[in-house]
């Protein structure tokens, strides 16, 4: 019999728990998620340096492409220090921002084992359900005594656009995996229907309805027949935006300020609102990208770039601070890194849907509706750049990933935990 690899007791229970912690911690307060990131990160780096030295080898984590694509962003984000024209301070600090990406890697190397994935991912919906019944509460009118945000209606601890974001991909989360016995399949359509309707009518976060409208319209995409699911793709979203437009005041406010800040941005070049803010950041951003198209201005230069392209208004525009951003990921990377990074975060998106399509279905469609998420929210916001969403997206998506990969069949039909793919390696 080939040994397995065991780890002590109580290096397993506390791996565990920074696991559950980092899933509950992007349902708190910022402050619990700098704390599970830290431990996250102090902890798996140690935990991998150590199966490094004694030869672990986990031969399913060998099979993901995201990974490889994660570690060579960030080698790429690094190099760009040598010829960042941003101060170094700054440029440390947004480096430090992009690794967060890591997180995806560590959960994957930490979750061992397809009962670890499942509580991991138990933790990660607890806390989106109380997050979710907090919300329901506040709109209500019952006061949330933990409730930490201030001037944004029925938000709990952030804002409204992260929280509509978040929502808007629970959703899915719920949804898809109602069939993995995680939690009750009423309760999980449930709490599904209850985070896309938060998401649509409570809150007024745009992205966040671009967001819902994109998980929905999969979701009801996937559940027809397969001649008929291109055409359910196109119509559901316009269908969608139609009957909310008639029905809600809210969303009729929110689409009509978009807009008419975007005339107001293409008649006079104002920046005023944010859309106008958002398309004059957009327009810097693309001529920051033609100055330096094939290395970029290097990492954390983005604030420093786009300020020298506006001008005397520079200040009153983009403010006093050094370490802003466009509000769209695609652009950011492009500044810093040029064409090159936005292709790499194209390719990294390419690359979790080529790693969901090896899982069961259930889990292959959660995870390509996160990616879509992800991928319609850095459009519109510096999503994996900013705080809290992008360590919602990146906890997210490295529980997704580790449930997939630890719960993937093997010849007889059973799953296969980590050590059970080291043995197998050993005696091959």
């Amino acid at each position: 019999m080939s040994p397995h690899v065991t780890h002590p007791h109580s290096v397993w229970s506390f791996r565990l728990i920074l696991v559950c912690l980092a899933a509950v911690s992007v349902s708190l307060p910022m402050a619990w998620i700098s704390l599970a990131k830290m431990l996250l990160f102090v902890f798996g780096l140690v935990y991998l340096i150590a199966a490094h030295f004694n030869k672990r080898v986990d031969s399913a984590f060998e099979k993901l492409w995201s990974p490889r694509i994660i570690l060579g962003i960030l080698c790429v984000f690094s190099l760009s220090l040598l010829w960042s024209v941003a101060d170094r301070e700054i440029a440390l600090l947004a480096l430090v921002k992009h690794s967060k990406l890591l997180e995806i890697l560590l959960l994957i190397s930490l979750i061992r084992s397809a009962h670890e994935a499942r509580l991991a991912m138990t933790a990660f919906a607890a806390g989106q359900a109380l997050l979710l019944l907090s919300s329901w509460l506040m709109a209500v009118g019952v006061p949330i005594p933990w409730a930490t945000s201030s001037g944004f209606k029925y938000v709990v601890f952030s804002t409204y656009l992260d929280q509509s974001i978040i929502f808007a991909t629970t959703a899915a989360v719920f949804w898809h995996l109602r069939s993995e016995h995680l939690w009750p399949r009423w309760l999980a359509a449930l709490l599904a229907a209850a985070a896309l309707i938060n998401a649509l009518l409570l809150l007024e976060g745009r992205t966040g309805y671009a967001v819902a409208l994109t998980v929905l319209s999969l979701a009801v995409m996937w559940a027809m027949p397969k001649r008929l699911r291109l055409a359910t793709l196109l119509a559901t979203p316009v269908i969608v935006i139609f009957g909310l437009y008639l029905g809600s005041a809210q969303v009729q406010d929110r689409l009509s300020k978009v807009v008419h800040e975007s005339q107001n941005y293409a008649n006079q070049g104002g920046s005023e609102g944010s859309s106008g803010w958002r398309l004059n950041a957009w327009h810097r951003s693309i001529q920051a990208m033609k100055e330096s198209p094939w290395l970029g201005h290097g990492v954390g230069s983005w604030t420093m770039t786009v300020k020298r392209l506006e001008g005397s208004a520079a200040t009153e525009i983009f403010g006093e601070g050094r370490a802003s951003n466009p509000h769209q990921e695609y652009l950011l990377w492009g500044v810093e890194l040029g064409l090159a990074g936005t292709l790499l975060l194209i390719a990294l998106m390419a690359c979790i849907v080529r790693d969901a399509l090896r899982f069961k279905t259930s889990i292959t469609r959660a995870i390509i509706s996160v990616a879509a998420a992800m991928a319609v929210a850095c459009m519109f916001n510096s999503t994996l750049y900013d705080a809290l969403i992008g360590d919602y997206f990146c906890i997210a998506l490295g529980l997704l990933i580790a449930l997939g990969i630890r719960t993937a069949p093997t010849s007889s039909g059973q799953t296969m935990s980590a050590p059970d793919l080291e043995s197998l390696k050993a005696t091959s």
